[in-house]
């Protein structure tokens, strides 16, 4: 019987990195009875789903807090009977070392986790992956979010959506909060993943398994939701805000929702606002009939 190593692969093999919001100002401002402890728990089940259904399939999970991420499981490392254990073990350090932190880095309401790094993080994984031969697991990208949108990380979330869309790495969006995330919608929809806010939380390990654990290629076949409408309001530079109107720098491709005399990113001058002339014509005074 051929080894697992020396087998080929085929189009069914996944390497999901799975993206795990840990943001304990949300999970402790969530109304509804889906505790963290729950989610956990649905969790597990999911990602042990995943390793059942392939051998050669691999996950990978990192943590995204309110001022930190950090890898907390790989399944390609340790066995598999610790693979519970382990999980738990780095995901308790890793909320502990969070929550050691200045709480008043986080300035964006009840706090945003830290989406743009997690996103960074996986997809210098995947690229390693791509680096280390020819034979390797198509990637994807699960973002388990419940954080808000943090307008401060639009920049490099927007990098990392782009990234991702030229590695053809689709990003898939399982959205547990109360409201949508429009960094998702976008992230979603440009690079071609799956994005999903599951009306019923206690259901969740159904959501994960009929949706976002079937592999890229059987996707070809199924009916897969899709988002009824995306935000794609873009955040200024300047404050942070979500604007739809705004001043673009030409030469960057800033945007900023006020008038500025030069590009605070590239520094390049600003001419004066062309402004309508309209209402000097209203002004004018009719010819004496």
């Amino acid at each position: 019987m051929t080894s697992v190593t020396t087998k080929q692969y085929t189009d069914d093999v996944s390497l999901l990195m799975v993206l795990v919001d840990t943001n304990p100002l949300f999970w402790s401002s969530t109304t509804t009875s889906f505790s963290f402890s729950k989610f956990l728990s649905q969790l597990l089940s999911f990602l042990n789903s995943i390793l059942l259904l392939n051998q050669l399939n691999q996950v990978v999970v990192i943590a995204s807090g309110f001022n930190s991420c950090d890898y907390v499981y790989d399944s390609s490392l340790g066995p598999t009977n610790q693979r519970v254990e382990t999980l738990l073990q780095k995901l308790e350090e890793f909320v502990s070392k969070d929550e050691e932190l200045n709480r008043d880095d986080s300035v964006d309401g009840i706090g945003s986790s830290l989406l743009s790094g997690a996103l960074s993080m996986a997809l210098c994984y995947i690229q390693r992956v791509f680096r280390s031969g020819s034979l390797h697991p198509q990637p994807r990208i699960l973002c388990l979010h419940g954080s808000q949108d943090g307008p401060g990380q639009y920049v490099a979330i927007m990098n990392s959506i782009f990234s991702a869309q030229r590695s053809m790495v689709p990003i898939d969006s399982c959205v547990i909060g109360s409201q949508h995330s429009t960094f998702l919608q976008q992230a979603s929809y440009i690079t071609g993943g799956v994005y999903l806010r599951p009306q019923h939380l206690d259901g969740l390990f159904q959501y994960l398994t009929t949706v976002f654990a079937t592999d890229l290629h059987s996707r070809n076949f199924l009916q897969l939701p899709k988002a009824s409408g995306v935000d794609f309001r873009a955040s200024c530079f300047c404050h942070k805000k979500t604007i739809e109107l705004g001043y673009i720098c030409s030469v960057c491709l800033s945007i900023f929702c006020q008038h500025h005399k030069k590009c605070s990113t590239c520094g390049s001058a600003f001419g004066k606002p062309q402004t309508s002339d309209s209402t000097t014509n209203q002004k004018r005074k009719a010819p004496d009939t």
